[in-house]
């Protein structure tokens, strides 16, 4: 089924998921998810100024979780680009108000629900403070001064975007809950100001929440699911996403049965930071023009994004024609009539991309050219981000307990 980019923003309830267990420790819990994206027209074609902000957007992202990992960790990542660009002027960070999947989350005590950007590319929390500016306008504010259970950590953030403008304020710990499962002294951001793309007119949910690892935290702090993890909220140390048009979900604490299946195909983590895995290849009518292939799994991405390189020896093997200027470097089209089916590779089992999702819409309006979701940029590391255009085709489980993703059919 082809999935429609649209923009939605719907009221967000929890469902627990079984009874409690005994001893404090609960099965899974269902968040209900939806997607806000406004990479289409209102004629479907392709939104190329959009499109171009969240290629842009994707590239800031990686560069920052590259740098959080050096200063982290003392070594730069091993899959980091050498002499590539560090972020500063004209790079935006994840200001992007085109692609974000969002649920409930509840922070404080007294508890106080917000909504937050479900992002496995990124490993930190950040909600707009008591103390933001005009910029916060519309969300729903966190004030840290209400929660009895909040502590100042004395210790300030900043994320620069490429306008100048930054998302910027104060850390601080609180108890953070994703329904039943509670973690008690998580850091979280609490913002004096947000950039323009984070206002509430360009940005439904209140703030993000990553959900990778430790390494790449510009707070160097675990991130929240690590935290229910080592506090032992959870008895299953696995999070699972279905990303779908309709019945998208995010479950803590394992996976949803209902939505997938056959088994599990398993791959390991081969660098803990991002959800980094090995890609054994990518296959495309009968030819299979790249192996061995670095790859992390990012539900904060809404394309496949690979190397300059590899993308365009993947094209020349199938068929694709490089995008006109007016679309951007790297984009591919085919005609809308006839878009290739392509293959990714992981575990020994090939999970296929359908030719419906991998076509994002023609170029223009009445164009017979169609724009490929599966693009070639230099983002300054050597793996692929492997997003939506993937993922909504699956269903995919992340788990943090074995350091592994797993991937299933849908049901």
């Amino acid at each position: 089924m082809r999935f429609t980019f649209v923009t939605s923003i719907v009221t967000l309830a929890i469902l627990v998921a079984a009874a409690p267990k005994p001893s404090g420790k609960r099965d899974g819990v269902v968040i209900p998810i939806t997607k806000r994206s406004t990479l289409l027209n209102s004629d479907n074609s392709v939104n190329i100024d959009a499109l171009n902000a969240h290629v842009a957007s994707v590239k800031a992202k990686i560069l920052r979780g590259l740098e959080a990992f050096e200063k982290n960790t003392g070594m730069a990542h091993p899959s980091a680009v050498q002499g590539t660009e560090k972020r500063g002027a004209g790079d935006p960070l994840t200001d992007d108000n085109s692609e974000l999947w969002y649920g409930s989350i509840s922070v404080g005590t007294p508890a106080k629900s917000f909504s937050v950007d479900f992002d496995t590319g990124s490993s930190d929390l950040f909600l707009p403070g008591n103390s933001c500016d005009s910029t916060c306008s519309g969300h729903t504010i966190w004030d840290p001064t209400s929660s009895s259970t909040a502590q100042d950590l004395s210790k300030t953030f900043s994320l620069s975007y490429g306008d100048g403008s930054t998302v910027s304020g104060e850390q601080y710990t609180d108890t953070v809950s994703i329904a039943s499962f509670t973690a008690t002294t998580q850091t979280l951001g609490s913002a004096k100001t947000y950039s323009t793309g984070f206002q509430s007119s360009q940005f439904p949910a209140d703030g993000l929440m990553g959900m990778a690892f430790q390494s790449i935290s510009e707070y160097n702090a675990s991130p929240v699911f690590q935290s229910l993890v080592s506090e032992g909220q959870v008895t299953d140390s696995s999070f699972s996403f279905k990303l779908s048009s309709s019945g998208a979900e995010l479950y803590i604490g394992g996976s949803n049965s209902d939505l997938y299946t056959g088994s599990f195909t398993y791959v390991p983590v081969t660098q803990q930071g991002y959800w980094q895995v090995t890609m054994d290849n990518v296959q495309s009518n009968g030819q299979t023009p790249l192996s061995n292939v670095d790859a992390i799994i990012d539900t904060g991405t809404t394309l496949i994004v690979g190397t300059t390189s590899d993308v365009s020896t993947l094209y020349s093997a199938i068929g694709g024609t490089a995008a006109p200027s007016s679309v951007g470097q790297g984009f591919y089209t085919f005609p809308c009539s006839s878009f290739p089916t392509i293959d990714l590779t992981f575990g020994g089992n090939s999970f296929p991309i359908a030719a419906s999702a991998l076509n994002l819409g023609p170029v223009s309006s009445g164009s017979s050219d169609c724009v490929s979701g599966l693009v070639g940029q230099d983002i300054g590391s050597s793996f692929w981000i492997v997003g939506d255009v993937f993922l909504q085709g699956i269903y995919t489980v992340f788990d943090y307990g074995n350091s592994q993703v797993g991937f299933a059919q849908l049901a």
